[in-house]
């Protein structure tokens, strides 16, 4: 019953022309409009003698992650719950649960999608280097789309209707989005505030990934701050989200 659930919030997904731009199309569109800076593909010694466009990679990685957690699917599962949809599923053999497994699975695997799309544009289009340490960057891209729909959940949580879904989505995107280094990457950052900027869940999650890129496995303490941040954001969802 949780398989069928699972295709059926796929094919409704598919059917999302929104959803699908912005967090599958987005974040490497983003990514070509910034290597099509002449200057961003020139070695930077503010960088430590990367382009630009090399460190904006993980952080348009990081952008759709957080498109889908904060944007998409709290909007969905508001609505769900809007429209008493998850109550009369209460009253069917499909419990709600198997609903909200199937929207992290979809919502995660398009995530990750969107990471993959991205890197394959950096290596093809602006000749980055792939991430030299994989196994540490699978780690901490999982990490990463675990703490999103982690945090996404609590939104959902804590949101009545649609409308304040959108509101505390669009409260969250943004200081999600200027931690994840989509203003200004970590490492152009003044030392203090990277350092802030590293106790958050997506500024953890962007040091992460930039270590593994540059061949480094993750440092444990970015990884400790993901693996901190997914379990207090999950209780916390598990303890406030209501079926109605």
């Amino acid at each position: 019953m949780s398989t069928a659930v699972l295709r059926t919030e796929a094919r409704l997904f598919r059917r999302e022309p929104g959803a699908l731009f912005w967090i599958l199309l987005f974040p490497s569109l983003l990514l070509v409009i910034l290597g099509s800076v002449p200057s961003f593909r020139q070695p930077s010694d503010d960088l430590g003698g990367l382009r630009t466009v090399d460190v904006y990679v993980p952080v348009a990685v990081l952008l759709g992650l957080i498109v889908g957690g904060l944007q998409s699917m709290p909007q969905t599962l508001t609505g769900y719950r809007e429209r008493g949809i998850l109550r009369r599923m209460a009253l069917t053999p499909v419990r709600p649960r198997a609903l909200l497994s199937a929207q992290m699975l979809v919502y995660g695997g398009a995530s990750l999608a969107s990471a993959l799309l991205v890197l394959a544009v950096g290596r093809l289009g602006f000749d980055v280097r792939l991430p030299e340490q994989p196994a540490g960057y699978a780690l901490a891209l999982l990490g990463a789309v675990l703490v999103a729909l982690a945090l996404g959940s609590v939104v959902s949580a804590l949101s009545r209707t649609t409308k304040i879904a959108g509101a505390i989505g669009s409260a969250v995107f943004f200081p999600s989005m200027f931690c994840a280094g989509v203003w200004a990457p970590v490492q152009t950052m003044p030392h203090l505030l990277a350092r802030i900027v590293g106790w958050t869940p997506f500024g953890a999650a962007a040091q992460a990934l930039d270590e593994a890129a540059a061949g480094h496995w993750p440092g444990w303490s970015h990884l400790g701050v993901l693996a901190l941040w997914i379990l207090l954001l999950t209780g916390a969802a598990s303890r406030w989200f209501r079926w109605e």
